[in-house]
């Protein structure tokens, strides 16, 4: 059953991190549940505060994720449509653009959905787009971090307890 745990937490571990990119799969959150499950291992003491603080981290984190998107478009001067704009865009420049989708995509989606709003403001659209981009890369930059650091964890609760694992 222990065997069983870890490959799920290593599976929810990398799932996080692919949904730090990924605005489907809530990912430090995703990641926290692959560290719920190693603190089930029975051959692996986890200390309680140590998985509450993690788990808070990951709400903290995934709340700012989704107002920091907000926040970067209003101090550009964008506004719903870039907000849904830029995530439809990320959604679709993954499909169509792959990696390259990751930047392109809200960018130009944050475009379109500002000039929905506002179709005759192309400057203004074009500077929320810009905010709207930065506040996205910055959310990705947290929640990657953040994943990374539990995806460390867990690999030193597996590593500082192998022998007794396997």
């Amino acid at each position: 059953m222990d065997t069983f745990l870890i490959i799920i937490g290593f599976f929810f571990i990398i799932l996080g991190i692919a949904g730090s990119f990924l605005p489907i799969i809530p990912g430090p959150i995703t990641s926290w549940i692959g560290l719920l499950m190693l603190f089930f291992v029975e051959k692996i003491a986890m200390e309680n505060s140590f998985l509450i603080s993690t788990g808070i981290i990951a709400l903290i984190i995934f709340i700012l994720d989704n107002i920091i998107t907000v926040i970067g478009a209003k101090k550009f001067g964008g506004g719903k449509g870039s907000v849904v704009g830029s995530t439809i865009g990320l959604i679709v420049g993954i499909l169509f653009l792959g990696p390259f989708g990751l930047i392109i995509g809200p960018f130009l989606g944050a475009f379109v959905g500002e000039l929905f709003v506002n179709i005759n403001n192309t400057k203004g659209a074009l500077k929320a787009a810009t905010g709207s981009l930065i506040g996205f890369i910055t959310g990705v930059f947290l929640k990657f971090i953040i994943s990374a650091v539990f995806f460390v964890y867990f690999l030193k609760f597996v590593w500082q307890n192998r022998e007794v694992l396997f």
